[in-house]
């Protein structure tokens, strides 16, 4: 009777066994089959919209899921590293940007040279599998483009600063199957917008930037052009200036115009320039000091001026721009 038993335990156990061992096989050939079958899925490239060279909206085919960026624009960099793509950044154009020097910093990024002017040998050499730049890379999307795909993004007036960054942003996620996190990245901006646009209710203002000793008056179709597009302040000078970094100002102008606000950017603080003046002395000059905004304690100098100038649509400097505006109203 016991070997009787022993005979049918033993049995058992090896039926169990072997049905463990079937169910462990069936297990791992399903979770080789999704493996399989997720790969199948995940594209190879994706079709995103890009600038090209003359600055027109293209399709522009970009590898999925990039191992190696080449940045060569600081907003760019901005959403990237917004994303936590930023172990991604083999190579980099120089910023003095506080909260991206992260990246110059690095032994192990590039030094690509400037936003203004790449190093093609550089960049090269860093074997990118996509290439960021903006619009003071335009003359230079042809030379890059033939190292890898150049992903030429911009900020559009018209559309506003704060739909730019949300659509440019949306446009690197997609290159990574992140397009979920962008709204967690960008929530809360239009209320922001909304509640400075209570101060700016009816009021008129002059946007400014100084540089190399003079004073342009920007519309806003340039630099700044969320303080009249956005926050609501009537622009004086929306009319006549269209340029990107305004048209030079005569101070009688500015005495003329007489606003209730001044917005200024310090451009040569922005790009470091050695023995500038500062805005400060240029602008509160005897003329400036009979408006009322002078009077009234209202000539704004925007606090960060080297995310203004340098990183206008990126994720993290529209925050600090928005907070620049806040404080200083």
């Amino acid at each position: 009777m016991r070997k009787l038993t022993g005979v049918l335990l033993a049995g058992a156990m090896a039926v169990s066994l072997a049905a463990c061992g079937q169910a462990e096989e069936k297990s791992n050939t399903s979770k080789k089959a999704e493996t399989e079958q997720t790969k199948e899925q995940t594209p190879e490239n994706v079709m995103i919209k890009s600038f090209n060279g003359n600055k027109e909206e293209v399709n522009l085919e970009v590898p999925y899921n990039p191992e190696r960026i080449a940045v060569l624009d600081m907003a760019s960099l901005d959403i990237l590293d917004n994303l936590g793509m930023g172990d991604r950044v083999v190579g980099s154009a120089s910023t003095s940007l506080e909260y991206l020097t992260d990246y110059v910093d690095n032994e192990e990024v590039a030094n690509l040279g400037t936003i203004k002017e790449a190093d093609l040998e550089a960049v090269m050499e860093c074997d990118p599998d996509v290439i960021f730049i903006g619009g003071r890379l335009a003359s230079s999307y042809d030379a890059l483009s033939e190292i890898a795909p150049v992903v030429f993004l911009s900020t559009e007036s018209e559309l506003g600063i704060v739909k730019s960054v949300t659509k440019n942003a949306e446009t690197i996620a997609s290159m990574f199957g992140l397009e979920d996190e962008v709204s967690k990245k960008t929530e809360g901006f239009d209320e922001r917008i909304k509640a400075l646009k209570k101060t700016a209710e009816g009021k008129t203002a002059l946007v400014g930037m100084t540089t190399s000793g003079s004073f342009n008056l920007m519309g806003n179709d340039g630099r700044c052009s969320i303080v009249g597009r956005e926050v609501g302040f009537e622009n004086l000078t929306a009319a006549e200036s269209t340029s990107t970094h305004g048209n030079e100002a005569s101070f009688e102008t500015v005495v003329e115009k007489n606003p209730d606000y001044i917005f200024v950017m310090d451009r040569d603080s922005a790009i470091g320039a050695d023995g500038a003046q500062t805005a400060k002395e240029i602008v509160e000059n005897e003329l400036v000091m009979g408006t009322d905004a002078y009077k009234n304690g209202r000539i704004i100098y925007l606090e960060h001026p080297a995310v203004w100038y340098t990183a206008e649509g990126g994720i993290t400097a529209l925050n600090i721009m928005l907070s620049d505006l806040e404080n200083a109203l």
